[in-house]
């Protein structure tokens, strides 16, 4: 830190002394970075659990799949959506030995729902499929 004494002719020094001031700050800069709390950024999200319920619901002998008049597919009695539909099915196709796949529509149900069910079961490679109450159409016909 260089300081002037001023000149000799007896003139009070005209510039102020910055360097306490500069010291000051930043002390109270550092003091200030301390004690501020520490911000957390945190994004609540709900993030799906793992659970054993889906395990539960693929049996190893034979899985039914059924369509009500509605259009809603049912997976051993409990109600998927086609995302559902192809996980299931992935699983059982990896199964050693394959369980069977027991297709029961309603007559009722739009064709529409029917084919896009068989198509998802056609994607998946199940090779044990079998159409359930196929009597229930032989007075149609």
């Amino acid at each position: 830190m260089a300081m002037s004494g001023g000149t000799d002719d007896g003139q009070p020094m005209m510039e102020m002394n910055t360097t306490p001031l500069i010291d000051v700050m930043l002390v109270l800069l550092i003091m200030f970075i301390i004690t501020i709390p520490v911000q957390t950024h945190a994004v609540k999200v709900d993030l799906p659990q793992q659970s054993t319920n889906q395990a539960n619901q693929i049996d190893p002998e034979k899985n039914t799949l059924t369509i009500d008049p509605a259009g809603t597919t049912y997976w051993n009695g409990a109600p998927i959506d086609p995302v559902t539909l192809r996980q299931y099915l992935e699983r059982t196709v990896a199964m050693a030995p394959q369980p069977e796949l027991h297709f029961r529509p309603d007559p009722q149900a739009r064709y529409e729902v029917v084919d896009t069910v068989l198509v998802i079961i056609k994607r998946a490679n199940v090779s044990k499929l079998g159409f359930v109450g196929n009597e229930q159409y032989r007075n149609d016909f």
